[in-house]
């Protein structure tokens, strides 16, 4: 199944990540209740059915699927002394990448990433512990997920703007240098997904619009 194959590519089942980061399940899971640590991005059930000579034989099964950059963070968690810390940490690297973009020139005036970015960050924690990031960025990392909403925000106030409005040079750069950004962060999408995905909407869609 192309579904299985995506999945097998791109992330880690669960024993994966358990023995890539040297850690059990029990501990996964108390770094889980301890919000400090994303839970799967997918989960798969597997319904098998087999029948031969033997006769029918069925087995029944879930697995669950972690972005691979989970298990750099896993490392950098059992070097924390508290549970905030983790969250402290993200939003320090979060903020980092910010400020490494908007000296390459990508910046926003969106609120969220001004004024209103200690609340931004507190529900882009969220979404990374519910697993959220570990879809739509490659790694599921802070600098990918920090990538990704400014990339996301430059391309929507841009392309927002009236239709009659032909771009202006720096905006078709501004977009061009955005697109980029937002393809070099984001992941592939499940092959079920893609339609609905911002690599369609915002990438692939822009590009094809705007002649990227």
């Amino acid at each position: 199944m192309e579904l299985i194959r995506y999945l097998s590519d791109c992330f880690f089942t669960e024993q994966q990540l358990l023995a890539v980061s040297g850690i059990d399940a029990e501990e996964l899971a108390a770094l889980q209740r301890r919000s400090m640590m994303p839970r799967a991005s997918y989960r798969l059930r597997l319904d098998v059915s087999c029948d031969s000579f033997f006769g029918l034989h069925e087995e029944h099964k879930e697995l669950a699927y972690y972005a691979r950059g989970y298990a750099s963070w896993i490392g950098l968690l059992q070097s924390l002394h508290a549970d905030a810390d983790a969250f402290r940490v993200f939003a320090e690297r979060y903020r980092a990448r910010l400020t490494q973009l908007k000296a390459a020139g990508l910046c926003t005036d969106n609120p969220k990433l001004g004024a209103g970015l200690d609340e931004h960050l507190r529900e882009e924690w969220c979404h990374f512990l519910d697993g959220t990031y570990g879809i739509c960025t490659k790694t599921g990392l802070p600098e990918e997920i920090a990538s990704k909403e400014l990339a996301t925000m430059i391309i929507r106030d841009i392309i927002g703007k009236p239709v009659e409005q032909a771009l202006s040079t720096r905006d078709r750069v501004c977009l061009t240098l955005a697109v980029d950004l937002l393809d070099t962060a984001s992941g592939p999408f499940a092959p079920h997904e893609k339609e609905r995905s911002s690599r369609h909407l915002l990438i692939d869609e822009v590009r094809k619009t705007y002649q990227l």
